[in-house]
């Protein structure tokens, strides 16, 4: 699950901060590739896998790049999917491990979920988010603690190892 859920935030944040680049004009044209190249350090750590020539275009082979498709939609998605899930394990009443909590056939948290889902785009998007987490905004903690007994299993093997890259 970590390596799906986790290993795709920090891509789903660098393209679309590398398209805020480009359409606020911080990055020019001839400095689309090395922008490309440089946010897939700063946020996955990653390289090319060799020298590129001067006119390649890394960020096109990504769809939503020449679709002109935000991918925010999809980052977001990732952080809210842990706050739905969080909310509906407190609605079931779930106390243990949120790794741990399942709301399958829950009809009480099925009903408030789809409470939700029919007031469409009749109201603020905040405001049915609300109505069934009790919160306006987004919530990334619900990430952490989800992961949290992996986080702790990793951080006990990694003790004493260098992890991690500079930018």
């Amino acid at each position: 699950m970590a390596l799906d859920k986790i290993a795709f935030l920090p891509f789903g944040l660098m393209v679309d901060r590398w398209r805020w680049g480009v359409f606020s004009g911080e990055t020019s044209p001839a400095e689309y590739n090395d922008a490309w190249s440089a946010n897939m350090l700063r946020y996955q750590g990653l390289v090319p896998p060799g020298p590129r020539p001067a006119n390649a275009f890394d960020a096109g082979a990504k769809y939503h790049i020449p679709g002109n498709t935000p991918y925010t939609r999809y980052f977001l998605a990732h952080i809210y999917q842990f706050q739905f899930h969080k909310a509906a394990c407190e609605q079931a009443g779930w106390t243990g491990p949120l790794h741990r909590c399942s709301v399958y056939g829950n009809a009480e948290v099925g009903a408030r979920f789809n409470a939700m889902m029919e007031m469409g785009q009749s109201r603020p998007w905040p405001e049915a988010m609300e109505a069934f987490t009790g919160q306006r905004e987004n919530d990334a903690s619900a990430v952490a603690d989800y992961f949290a007994p992996l986080n702790t299993w990793l951080t006990a093997q990694n003790r004493g190892k260098d992890c991690g890259w500079e930018t």
